[in-house]
């Protein structure tokens, strides 16, 4: 359902534009062309077409493009409050209107001093701009807050699914928007204050946890954006919606089984998800001339850092095992293997959640099996499930949770198990080894979702050539 609103509110929207245009003496296609769109009406409006430039740049680009937009319906007459609303909310209804209106008409460049004075009152430059920025502040915020949110991926771990330099948009009506929980925050800061750092956000007011109604209940596999759980801890302390955001793929939901065999995922005994992409680590040992690294960087091939040493010939590379066969061709390579855990393996830098200290060893490769809680889920309070659970009943679900001599107290109450307020869910990365997930900090509440990931607006290839900066075959690509 979300998808064909969606594909209604582009569409109407995009055809409302093509009349508008048409209207003010450009070509229709004009009105469809990303970028070149905006270039178009900044001509339209009297503004710089230089300001295109400022779309590119994360905030700024929300007031330049309604700057240019709502000049354009200005030109057009369109001046009222709820015109602007209107414009700004459902576009899809009121541009086609407007555009197959005859009384509606292109009036002019709106900035022009002749336009200004003809058709409105005298308002003084800076009143233009505090109108906009006001207005442009108030929309935004509620689009972003309830309706849709752009989002960059800024690590590898969800390759190649989901690619650095992807540009999203994440989807708060799926699964329903949050109420705000901390409303006292500055526009557009997520937590922190830009350029002078600090707290973005005042905790003076704070909400209870709510979720207004969605389209669809949250589903196995779903990729999802959610806050990082664990910056409730110190240093960050952070309340839960001013959280950093992760994106990941939900493999576990509420109730489920999870656990995993040299890398192989099983959620309730049965295979889980296997990207078409698996990629996992190979180390590669190589004679002092080490690798070709040109190839690897139009392989698009991500080195880990930590572990690659050219100087000694050591490289650890994610790859999948297509690009593991390529690159094994290359010369100089003197030991070539796929790093994969075995049972037992207590490499402290992937082991897993819980952590466990009574001798059971977990690594990313090699866990379980644990039980995703579920809401009104009772479990038994023991050794193994404590170390499991212990962080949701305390941090999550605001308990007083200990362990004395003769057993454990819950607030202050003496109990031998719990039953769980929330629903959780396990999440993990694509790359599997490249990712910082359920695995390092154990479940992800209900509370802490933000939205459904949609479909990629924008990929930008940070290493590609000028040319080849745009992935353009991942321009509105639908997520899966």
């Amino acid at each position: 359902m979300w998808y064909i609103i969606l594909a209604i509110y582009i569409i109407g929207s995009a055809y409302g534009l093509f009349l508008l245009y048409k209207k003010a003496g450009k070509q229709g296609w004009e009105a469809i062309v990303p970028i070149y769109s905006q270039y178009v009406m900044a001509q339209l409006v009297g503004r710089p077409t230089w300001w295109i430039i400022w779309l590119f740049v994360p905030i700024v680009n929300v007031f330049i493009f309604y700057d240019l937009f709502l000049n354009l319906i200005k030109a057009f007459g369109k001046r009222r409050f709820w015109e602007n609303a209107a414009a700004v909310l459902v576009p899809f209804i009121v541009l086609p209107m407007w555009g197959r209106d005859p009384n509606v008409k292109y009036l002019g460049i709106p900035t022009s001093e002749e336009f200004k004075k003809k058709y409105f009152y005298k308002k003084s430059m800076g009143r233009e701009w505090a109108d906009a920025i006001i207005f442009a502040t108030v929309a935004a915020t509620l689009i972003r807050g309830f309706l849709i949110e752009a989002y960059m991926i800024p690590t590898g771990s969800m390759e190649r699914s989901l690619l650095i330099g992807d540009f999203l948009f994440v989807s708060k009506l799926n699964y329903g928007p949050r109420i705000p929980m901390t409303p006292l925050a500055f526009p557009f800061a997520h937590h922190t204050m830009p350029i002078t750092g600090g707290k973005a956000y005042s905790e003076a007011i704070k909400v209870p946890y709510k979720r207004l109604p969605g389209f669809q209940d949250i589903k196995r596999n779903d990729v999802v954006v959610f806050n990082y759980p664990m910056e409730a801890d110190a240093p960050f302390n952070r309340p839960i919606d001013k959280r950093e955001n992760y994106i990941k793929r939900l493999v576990g939901m509420p109730g489920d089984v999870i656990s995993m065999e040299r890398t192989k995922l099983f959620v309730n005994g049965e295979p889980g998800f296997v990207d078409e992409d698996f990629q996992t680590n190979y180390l590669i040992m190589t004679d002092p001339n080490g690798l070709n690294m040109q190839k690897l960087l139009d392989m698009r091939l991500e080195l880990d850092q930590r572990y690659t040493n050219p100087a000694s010939g050591q490289y650890v590379i994610h790859m999948t095992k297509e690009e593991a066969e390529e690159v094994k061709k290359m010369g100089n390579i003197k030991q070539f293997q796929e790093i994969i855990f075995e049972p037992g393996d207590n490499n402290s830098e992937y082991a897993a959640f819980p952590f466990y200290d009574n001798g059971i060893i977990w690594n990313y490769d090699n866990f379980g099996p644990i039980q995703v809680p579920k809401k009104g889920w009772t479990v038994k309070l023991d050794s193994l499930t404590v170390p499991l659970y212990e962080r949701a009943i305390k941090v999550y679900e605001g308990n007083t949770f200990e362990k004395k001599a003769d057993g454990y107290y819950l607030n202050g109450q003496k109990t031998d198990s719990y039953t769980f307020k929330m629903d959780y869910y396990w999440m993990m990365g694509d790359n599997r080894h490249n990712s910082l997930d359920s695995r390092g900090w154990g479940f992800v509440p209900e509370d802490h979702i933000v939205g459904k990931a949609l479909f990629t607006w924008l990929s930008w290839d940070e290493d590609g050539s000028f040319l080849s900066k745009i992935r353009w075959n991942r321009i509105f690509r639908p997520i899966h």
